[in-house]
């Protein structure tokens, strides 16, 4: 009798945590401008590298590299949405950073959200899932050489 009693508390207890877990999925939209100038980003960022979100004008184009994708999840536990969703967008563009330097390009332009496959284009902000335990962010960009 003892066990079946543990048993049926700890589905319980297991089953608070799984709705819990599913029952958080916000998109969020957070400043580019934000996640770009924290301290973390300005560790990681190779200064050589350029990022234009959205519509930004970037001049002309020496090279086309081709369009790359990124889905970055961070743990969300215990930290503000937009602390979450920073860190997520970091790794996301440190990422597309990462792949413009390996295939010899020097910017990655027309950044867009692509959370879910659904396409968020702005200068100004991104696009992040937020639930009780993790925060996501996917970015699609092309990478470019540019003069």
């Amino acid at each position: 009798m003892k066990n079946k009693s543990l048993a049926i508390i700890a589905a319980l207890v297991l089953s608070l945590f799984a709705t819990s877990a599913m029952a958080r999925d916000e998109r969020l939209r957070f400043p580019i401008e934000d996640a770009m100038t924290t301290e973390d980003a300005l560790a990681r960022l190779d200064p050589n590298v350029r990022f234009f979100f959205g519509d930004q004008p970037y001049g002309d184009v020496v090279q086309r590299f081709g369009e790359f994708r990124t889905n970055k999840k961070t743990n969300a536990f215990n930290k503000s949405d937009q602390r979450a969703c920073e860190w997520a967008f970091l790794s996301a563009i440190v990422q597309l950073q990462k792949r413009a330097l390996r295939e010899g390009g020097n910017a990655v332009v027309n950044i867009r959200s692509n959370y879910k496959s659904q396409e968020y284009s702005s200068a100004t902000e991104y696009e992040c899932g937020a639930g009780t335990f993790l925060a996501g962010v996917a970015l699609i960009g092309t990478v470019v050489k540019l003069p």
